[in-house]
């Protein structure tokens, strides 16, 4: 089996981060650093926020001297002739959204970052925070390194897409309170037995408010033995890595080779009682269900693009299809081009979509009033006044949310060039 490309030593550096104290931190950093003194080759993880930590309140401010404070990690990355990995906030300020970054930076400045994916409500992330997407490992002059930021952790499925693509090392860089230590050290194993994978955790001590963090950092090898483990107060820790234990456990059995697919998608179009059935259970669990409609005939790029940002309005994304009748009552005798089956089938096979609902009327009123879903979902052509089903989701508490549309690209216009060519 091909041997990973892996830091020769991975670290971590564990301390009380200070929110918006980030001169203080920085000193932290780099006293702890200082103690630690990494061997050229070594992967060091710092915790989350480490230079800011949640400072909801001057999250734009403290986004103005993150350059400084990669700038820093630069140049500890130059003395140690190592990489360094820590979350910092991320401010877009043309889009004016903030991500909470984990960006990985070696002597010769940023190698790559990633954007944490699940964002904590309970302390108000999700207010502050825009959740990053299309989650992929980060390549970096020690090896691909897969990336979690705290939460992440509670989802395998993140990892376990990482590792799948190449990823021997996953980095979690957290602020975990000590109420739930238990869980923050079962996931981490968790997360190194199921991937094979190495799995260094920085986690912050101390405390800020009523909320104390509980540190525990660590090392963990892919068989699962811890390898170095933090108390609950400052403390740093090294550990030489030895690549061939990926290898040797994987020899005997590898569960991140084998990725069957077991669905089949045309399960996926359903009556209209067995999905309001499968949603019930979903709103219950508190699932967003999220809902558009349309025709698909000739499904292109712009359907494509659509279905794919609706889903990412919630949870799961239930699809209304017009019928072949319902077309031809719309748009004439000589659409649609493919039949109901065909085009439910299509749209069945993409990822985004959970669900396909035929409907035989005009109109998806009652489809969007038999289901209520939370999100209602339509082009952004359509004013929200004049939409379907707006009022009646609007009353039940959901939302209607406006898509744009791909520009020049209809099924109209590609049924229009087929036939002038």
């Amino acid at each position: 089996m091909h041997q990973l490309l892996m830091p020769a030593y991975a670290g971590f550096v564990q301390f009380d981060v200070i929110a918006g104290a980030y001169q203080d931190n920085l000193a932290s950093v780099r006293r702890l650093l200082d103690g630690l003194n990494p061997g050229p080759g070594s992967l060091i993880v710092l915790p989350e926020l480490w230079a800011t930590g949640f400072a909801y309140d001057r999250l734009a401010e403290l986004a103005e001297v993150i350059p400084d404070m990669v700038a820093a990690l630069q140049d500890e990355a130059a003395r140690y002739q190592c990489v360094i990995a820590g979350s910092l906030p991320e401010y877009d300020r043309v889009a004016q959204l903030c991500y909470n970054t984990l960006f990985l930076v070696g002597s010769q400045g940023i190698q790559g970052s990633y954007r944490k994916q699940q964002l904590f409500s309970p302390m108000a992330e999700d207010l502050h925070f825009t959740p990053g997407d299309a989650p992929q490992p980060v390549m970096t002059e020690l090896g691909l390194v897969a990336c979690l930021i705290c939460y992440d952790l509670r989802f395998p499925d993140l990892a376990r897409r990482q590792v799948g693509l190449g990823a021997g090392l996953i980095v979690v860089s957290a602020q975990w309170p000590s109420v739930r230590q238990e869980h923050w050290r079962t996931l981490l194993k968790a997360r190194a037995i199921e991937n094979q994978a190495f799995v260094v955790a920085s986690n912050r001590c101390g405390m800020t408010g009523d909320t104390s963090f509980g540190g525990g950092s660590v090392i963990i090898d892919p068989s699962g033995r811890l390898l170095a483990e933090a108390g609950g107060d400052e403390e740093c820790g090294l550990v030489r890595l030895e690549p061939q234990a990926i290898a040797e456990v994987r020899q005997k059995f590898c569960t991140v080779r084998e990725s069957p697919y077991r669905h089949y998608d045309q399960d996926k179009v359903m009556t209209l009682p067995a999905v309001q059935q499968e949603l019930a259970q979903l709103q219950s669990i508190g699932k967003r269900v999220v809902f558009t409609n349309g025709c698909f005939d000739i499904l292109h790029q712009g359907h494509v693009t659509y279905l794919e940002a609706a889903r990412r309005q919630g949870d799961c994304l239930v699809v209304g299809l017009n019928s072949d009748d319902s077309i031809r009552a719309i748009k004439g005798p000589e659409r649609p081009v493919n039949r109901e089956e065909s085009r439910a089938r299509v749209l069945a096979a993409l990822g985004c979509v959970d669900y396909v609902v035929i409907f035989g009327e005009e109109t998806p009123l009652r489809l969007i009033t038999e289901l209520l879903p939370d999100v209602l979902v339509k082009g952004a052509d359509w004013p929200v006044e004049k939409i379907v089903g707006a009022t009646e989701v609007i009353a039940h508490g959901g939302t209607v949310t406006t898509i744009p549309m791909v520009a020049d690209c209809s099924t109209t216009g590609m049924i229009e060039l087929i036939r002038r060519r």
